[in-house]
């Protein structure tokens, strides 16, 4: 049972749709008791049921047989929503990704109202709104899901046109110089970023207040020896050397034949970042039912936070190797924005332009030719018999003629 304030979540696996539903009904009755002395009820109506599957049952055929849970008959849904994450039977997380991105298309209209085309809010209120509003609401999730190529595709899609929302530029500006600008990285590392912070937190969590962090494997580099008793691992005993899980420390090998456990995965996210540390720092340490012999919290905090500026230097490290720009764009990736942001939108967006190349100042002239000097003839070589022609000068046109296609 997964729990958080009075949402809770039942996982249950057999062999069949028909045991799972036999274990979820006992489970029920046995909570229901259990709250009953504590005058705790449950609500049956909210109750939403799913049936999970395997790749190997996924072109089975499905299960559509009702639960029944006091005299309430639940029908089994096509995908159900927990704490913003909307999971579907085979764990696709296009349908939760399609969710946000059609929320945060709303939010976007709504702000893109505050701030029309070459007025309204600054480049620099910009940015911080696509930090703390776009961004949010877009990635939400991204800790535990990964999108899919397609998905992703529509997601850097979007979020593109929030980075040249924010710089108020031209289309033809390249997307790298984009982010670049607007100083926003692309989808693809924003989503690097929540995923290793999420993997930092467990990872410098209590083992007895953290359930997930009970379920590291004992050789992670943790202040406790706390690990839990319920753990996983035990799934995997007996199985060939060939199907079990890599190591935490281990890296994934390509192809990938073998994967880490799910909650290996999350400590191996950490491997780059602690190759000097003995010991995890341990936040919230003064949570910690018994004493133990801990450093003090002001230096595990400071540890924790050398461990975040290091992935920030590492999302600015891979930034221009993942994402290069042309080569005459020369000005370095930053997360903050640039000084002159905070200047009018329409004076902004003029040095964005001039710095990508794509403003009316750096814009090549049409409809004129360049004209190269010829060079100096050699000494003893044959002048040309007439001098060479020069271009025709350009007419005026008068003000009050009209011209016609």
């Amino acid at each position: 049972m997964i729990s958080y304030m009075d949402d809770f979540a039942l996982t249950v696996a057999s062999l069949s749709y028909s045991g799972n539903v036999h274990q979820l009904q006992k489970l029920f009755n046995r909570l229901e008791t259990k709250a009953a002395r504590l005058g705790i009820p449950f609500s049956v109506p909210k109750t939403e049921l799913i049936h999970g599957s395997t790749p190997t049952q996924r072109n089975s055929a499905k299960c559509l047989a009702p639960i029944q849970i006091k005299a309430e008959l639940l029908d089994p849904q096509e995908a159900i929503q927990w704490l913003g994450y909307r999971f579907t039977p085979a764990l696709d997380t296009a349908t939760h990704f399609s969710r946000r991105l059609a929320l945060t298309q709303i939010a976007f209209t709504l702000i893109r109202c505050l701030s029309p085309p070459g007025a309204g809010l600054a480049p620099y209120v910009c940015h911080r709104l696509a930090n703390s509003v776009i961004a949010p609401i877009l990635l939400y999730g991204a800790d535990i899901f990964t999108p899919d190529v397609r998905m992703k595709a529509q997601l850097n899609s979007f979020w593109n046109k929030v980075q040249r929302g924010t710089m108020n530029c031209f289309s033809a500006t390249p997307i790298a110089i984009l982010s670049r600008e607007s100083c926003l990285p692309p989808v693809s590392l924003l989503v690097y970023q929540r995923k290793t912070l999420a993997a930092l937190r467990p990872a410098s969590s209590p083992p007895s207040m953290n359930p997930a962090t009970a379920r590291v494997l004992p050789s992670f580099l943790f202040l406790s020896a706390h690990r839990a008793s319920d753990s996983s691992k035990a799934l995997t005993r007996g199985l060939k050397s060939i199907y079990l899980p890599l190591n935490w420390r281990t890296p994934r090998p390509t192809p990938p034949i073998r994967k880490h456990h799910p909650i290996d995965e999350v400590a191996h996210r950490t491997v780059p970042f602690t190759k000097d540390l003995s010991r995890m720092p341990m936040i919230n340490s003064h949570l910690v039912p018994t004493a133990m012999a801990l450093p003090t919290q002001s230096l595990m905090n400071n540890t924790y936070a050398t461990l975040k500026k290091r992935l920030r230097e590492s999302l600015l490290d891979e930034w221009p190797k993942r994402f290069p720009t042309p080569g005459y764009y020369h000005h370095p990736p930053a997360l903050n924005p640039w000084p002159f942001m905070r200047l009018g939108k329409l004076m902004a967006g003029r040095i964005h332009l001039m710095r990508a190349s794509k403003g009316y100042v750096a814009a090549p002239h049409r409809g004129r030719q360049m004209l190269t000097p010829p060079a100096p003839a050699a000494a003893g070589s044959p002048q040309p018999s007439c001098p060479p022609s020069s271009p025709a000068p350009l007419e005026r046109v008068p003000e009050h003629a009209s011209s016609t296609a």
